[in-house]
């Protein structure tokens, strides 16, 4: 059976997803560490479109989770024609008051079962010279960002490592595209440990400006009709992200620091 695998499809951007292609009538592989979400998730889209959904409860921030995610698709069977790597998570504060195995785990949540399965699904892709991988980063991937260190970090890794795989896929006729979000009205902050004060250092406080999740999985699908490779969500995060391009690493580091500190009176 063919299907979409979507990672992160629990809630926000990547449960918006789920829901935008279930509408279009897309077989559905849903995955993320919360099994009972995913149950009801899964119900109701099978239910409201008449469609197969699937799902499979994994913690990707453990290693060897990518492998036996993998391994399960074949073992039911299930050819992933799109795979979506959407599940990730942040952090923010001093980087060296963080916990160290919390970083490590982002990490390992964020890159590598990232790599992992784009490297595991291209394989098949590649064999039949047909399928599509979305590789989720971030506006934090284009500048980086003291007091949000390794996320910041980890979708610049994102955003490179997914720019390289699109030309090399090319020849095989395996789309990828990155995405790259701004804020969105998502679980976000809450599970990065950066509600509050830290919040308000960073400048991410949820605003009027922010997109939501629809919002977001609705461009992700144009871009996607229109075969695009990159594309940043949201009119004004785009504008952003051409004017950061001019100014030097350092300059906008140095800012932002700046910026924290006094905003939280240090």
């Amino acid at each position: 059976m063919k299907v979409i695998l979507i990672t992160g499809a629990s809630g926000g951007i990547g449960e918006a997803i789920a829901n935008r292609l279930a509408k279009r009538k897309h077989n559905l592989l849903l995955v993320a560490r919360n099994e009972s979400k995913l149950k009801l998730l899964a119900a109701q889209l099978a239910r409201d479109y008449q469609i197969s959904v699937k799902f499979i409860s994994a913690d990707l921030s453990k290693v060897g989770s990518a492998q036996r995610l993998f391994e399960e698709t074949q073992t039911r069977h299930l050819e992933i024609e799109m795979l979506i790597n959407n599940a990730g998570i942040g952090s923010g504060g001093e980087f060296a008051n963080l916990s160290l195995q919390s970083e490590l785990n982002m990490l390992q949540l964020n890159v590598s079962s990232l790599v992992a399965l784009s490297h595991l699904f291209l394989q098949p892709m590649k064999a039949r010279k047909n399928g599509t991988i979305v590789n989720v980063a971030s506006m934090a991937s284009f500048i980086p960002i003291p007091y949000m260190t390794t996320y910041a970090a980890s979708k610049v890794f994102v955003r490179h490592f997914t720019q390289a795989l699109t030309q090399e896929c090319k020849p095989y006729n395996v789309h990828v595209m990155l995405l790259s979000p701004g804020l969105t009205k998502t679980n976000f902050n809450n599970a990065a440990g950066i509600e509050n004060e830290i919040a308000k250092g960073l400048g991410a406080e949820y605003s009027g400006s922010t997109q939501t999740p629809d919002q977001v999985a609705d461009e992700l699908l144009k871009a996607l009709d229109k075969r695009k490779h990159d594309i940043v969500s949201g009119r004004m995060n785009r504008m952003a992200a051409r004017l950061v391009a001019l100014l030097p690493n350092a300059l906008v580091a140095k800012s932002f620091a700046r910026s924290y500190r006094k905003k939280l009176g240090n």
